[in-house]
């Protein structure tokens, strides 16, 4: 295997784990070219919508300086420390940082409100080692959708832009990257991606709004983009909008979007579709992302085997890859 190739199949690798130890295999990951982690949370806190109280009581800020000054020591550069820190959803940082405003306080906000909250949470967290979020949600949810319930920013696609934009104004200011999720919109999705597969039904003129908003998004700068986990079916019937050539081309080529493309997580159901995370991430790379979420228990070792293969058998073109794990070096030392 090229150590060229093998070093960037470990680039385009985002591993997440739901505590604050680099274990063995998160380790040599950054040290065999990884340079991107992701602080999770526990299955129980994601649906919680809350870190748990143990986690709250014992968690501090020197713990957060302590991992990313680690994970920076073993990779050896700049590296991507992410943290789900949502308006309205998730907010992995809990009490070492200044709260986001709630959904019932957003609606009485002004822009320049949302900004300043959101920039002085960002500060914070950029002094704890944090300088990637993995937010704002920007899904216009107008029907069932349990996966996103108690996380999204309301049912108007034009106050959904204005808080989103204010936030990821905020946020990018004090030096951490904002990531736009989860596109093109799922403004329907009746199963949780993550243990089933999900659908978003509708025509392109449905969707077309919740679109307009990453347009808006895209506009005012933001670094990042998620695609969603569930098949957008007027786009692409058959494959999930994180593994799609046809959604992101869509916000590549139609919408412009030049920065960072970070897939959702390659372990839910809806995104694998009964394949292999492994082979999940090479067709995550082919249809255009950069960044690969996964589980730190994944078998990073065996993703990367996989993608190099792929590589080498033609599956995956060579430049594909090697501009993918560009785009995330470039990434980190931006932010660095």
């Amino acid at each position: 295997m090229s150590s060229d190739l093998v070093k960037a199949a470990y680039a385009v690798l985002l591993p997440a784990f739901g505590g604050l130890q680099l274990d063995d295999a998160v380790s040599r990951f950054l040290e065999r070219g990884g340079v991107s982690i992701l602080l999770g949370e526990t299955r129980d806190e994601y649906l919680a919508r809350a870190m748990s109280a143990e986690r709250q009581a014992t968690e501090t800020a020197e713990h957060f300086h302590t991992i990313a000054q680690r994970a920076k020591q073993l990779a050896s550069a700049p590296v991507l420390i992410a943290v789900d820190q949502e308006l309205a959803g998730i907010q992995r940082l809990h009490r070492l940082v200044p709260a986001l405003p709630t959904a019932s306080q957003l609606g009485g906000l002004s822009a320049d409100d949302i900004e300043h909250r959101a920039f002085e949470t960002a500060k914070a967290a950029r002094s704890l080692g944090v300088n990637l979020f993995l937010a704002p949600i920007v899904d216009v949810v107008t029907g069932a959708n349990p996966w996103l319930e108690g996380r999204t920013l309301g049912t108007d696609p034009d106050e959904v832009a204005r808080i989103a934009r204010a936030f990821v104004a905020g946020v990018q200011r004090a030096g951490v990257i904002a990531t736009a999720k989860h596109f093109p919109g799922h403004h329907i999705t009746e199963s949780d991606p993550a243990i089933a597969e999900a659908h978003v039904p509708g025509s392109l003129e449905v969707l077309q709004e919740n679109i307009d908003v990453f347009k808006t998004l895209i506009a005012a700068n933001v670094q990042a983009i998620m695609p969603g986990p569930a098949v957008v079916t007027a786009i692409d019937p058959n494959q999930s909008a994180s593994t799609s050539p046809a959604v992101i081309s869509m916000l590549r080529d139609a919408l412009g979007f030049s920065g960072l493309i970070i897939s959702d997580d390659l372990d839910a159901v809806s995104i694998s579709r009964g394949n292999s995370v492994a082979a999940t991430a090479v067709a995550s790379l082919a249809a255009g992302a950069h960044l690969l979420l996964l589980s730190s228990e994944a078998g990073l070792d065996e993703v990367v085997r996989t993608i190099v293969a792929a590589v080498e058998t033609g599956e995956l073109h060579a430049d594909v890859l090697l501009a993918a794990a560009q785009k995330v070096r470039d990434t980190a030392n931006a932010v660095a």
